[in-house]
This record gives structure tokens, sequence and C-alpha cells, in this order.
């Protein structure tokens, strides 16, 4: 299986040495603070389409990258209990 919409993954950022669970979600829905990660982000793009045990590269800007390697994929759907951001 690979990352998709709605999925919720665990990343290992090596730099920090750390281990973080986030959900791929639409942009309206993103929210950082709770795991809630939109597919258009940096880490969104850079995960979308790839599987366990793959290491990826987050470019945040042409000057900073970094790798995270994807632990985990628990297939998800679209859950309209999520709240829609306000801008």
């Amino acid at each position: 299986d690979v990352v998709g919409l709605f999925d919720k993954v665990v990343i290992y950022i090596p730099d920090d040495d750390e281990e973080q669970t986030i959900r791929l979600v639409t942009t309206l829905r993103q929210n950082a603070l709770e795991g809630l990660i939109s597919k258009e982000s940096p880490v969104g793009q850079a995960l979308m389409g790839h599987r366990v045990g793959d290491r990826v590269q987050v470019a945040v800007s042409p000057e900073l990258k970094y790798t995270v390697e994807i632990r985990s994929i628990e297939k998800g759907t679209d859950d309209e209990s999520l709240d829609i951001s306000s801008y």
C-alpha cells in the first residue's frame, strides 16, 4: 500500500531522532497542531505515493531539505467530523 489522502502515517525524522504520527488531509482540513497535514504541504507532497520503508526528501525551500522515513501506513477514509479550517 502507498500513502494516500486521509491515511495516518508514522514517520521517523532522523535529524531529530523523532517519530511523528500525521494524517494527510485536504488543505481545508489541515491543522498541524493536531497532526492533520495538507497533501499540498511539503511533507504531504513528499509522502504521497510512497511505501513503508521508503526514505523521502521533504523540500521546505530550495535551501532547506530534510529526509523522513515512512514507518507505517494506516489506510483512512474521509472523516466528515474533521473541522474545516477558518482563515
